[in-house]
């Protein structure tokens, strides 16, 4: 761990008395990445935060970055010694400064610690507020207060940028773009960030890494693509909401038995002996459509998402099961008619439990 951006070992992390999440350790490798925290609200997430910026203390363990002890029991570096930048969820615009000032804020904040590299201009064109900057911050909308914030952040250009939730209240039509360009430019400045989000489509975009924050500990931490396709429990499997648990057998070295379903050939991730009761992880996109097979299920429910369409389908023993199929296919199934499945079923990464 001695040779991480930030270390982050053995922390209670804890607000007014009471530990939200206990005992945590994880480090961000190198400088530029960025790790997101995902979490039910009320977790913990914000307090971690806080605590990282030097707003709350620690009892236990120990946060380091970049090689220097910011906080320990006997030691703590005060927030504005840090060189860390921290965007609330809420609107932390001062009410008496136009939206300009207030980004300009954090250019001052700057002076002298670095070479710049980033402009007022650049920023502001980049988060498309250049139409609010004379106006105060009771003039403009949630969303356009979150972009003047994050811009204020961004021009620090600190050691360490931690956003709570920083696009939370923009406009879903907007939101893509602004991921894209934030990816874009922490990647361009090399700004190591921890981002805080409700949303794992944009976790999985945005981090290098990802931390679940479930049952006040950290559940995994780990890859976008491995939180995905390998969750490590059933809890962080609850929590995505990514996919159901089907009680299954298991037959042999790569096959399984479920009793709506079949056999379900794949790679185990985890090796478990035959006979085995084990509960299988399928995810929307691990079954496939096909009206010619004799594999019928009862559709219950059929959401269309633009791109695609996940059909919600009943077995003979009531499970609800999701299924992933591009909107453009030819027979757009409707509630109680009959769904084939494709067999054999084939999955490339058995994940049970």
């Amino acid at each position: 761990m001695s040779n991480s951006y930030l270390e982050i070992k053995n922390v209670d992390f804890t607000i007014s008395g009471k530990t939200k999440v206990k005992n945590a350790s994880f480090v961000i490798e190198n400088e530029g990445d960025t790790l997101c925290i995902l979490g039910p609200s009320g977790i913990g997430k914000t307090t971690i935060l806080r605590t990282i910026a030097g707003l709350e203390k620690i009892d236990k363990g120990s946060i380091k970055l970049n090689g220097k002890l910011l906080s320990s029991k006997d030691q703590n570096v005060e927030p504005e010694d840090r060189n860390i930048s921290l965007a609330f969820q809420d609107n932390s615009l001062f009410p008496h400064y136009t939206v300009e000032k207030n980004i300009l804020l954090g250019a001052e904040r700057n002076k002298g610690k670095r070479k710049k590299k980033l402009s007022f201009k650049e920023i502001v064109d980049f988060l498309h507020i250049e139409q609010i900057l004379t106006k105060y911050p009771h003039e403009i909308s949630a969303g356009e207060a979150q972009r003047a914030s994050l811009a204020r952040s961004l021009l620090t250009q600190p050691d360490l940028l931690l956003l709570d939730e920083p696009l939370s209240n923009v406009d879903q039509s907007f939101k893509e773009e602004i991921q894209v360009r934030l990816k874009k430019i922490l990647s361009k400045l090399k700004i190591t960030t921890i981002i805080v989000t409700h949303d794992s489509y944009e976790a999985f975009y945005l981090g290098h890494k990802c931390a679940i924050i479930l049952d006040g500990q950290i559940k995994q931490f780990d890859d976008p693509y491995n939180v995905y396709h390998f969750p490590n429990s059933v809890e962080v499997v609850n929590f995505l909401n990514r996919g159901i648990l089907i009680p299954a057998k298991v037959t042999g070295e790569n096959s399984l038995e479920n009793d709506d379903l079949g056999t379900i050939k794949g790679n185990f991730i985890k090796h478990y002996p035959k006979g085995s009761s084990v509960q299988l992880l399928l995810q929307p996109e691990d079954l496939e459509h096909d009206d010619k097979s004799n594999l019928k299920l009862e559709v219950v429910d059929r959401k269309f998402r633009g791109t695609n369409f996940i059909y919600t389908l009943k077995t003979s023993s009531n499970l609800l099961i999701p299924v992933f199929v591009h909107s453009h296919h030819e027979h757009q199934h409707e509630a109680d008619e009959k769904f084939g499945i494709k067999r054999p079923i084939n999955i490339d990464h058995i994940v049970c439990f």
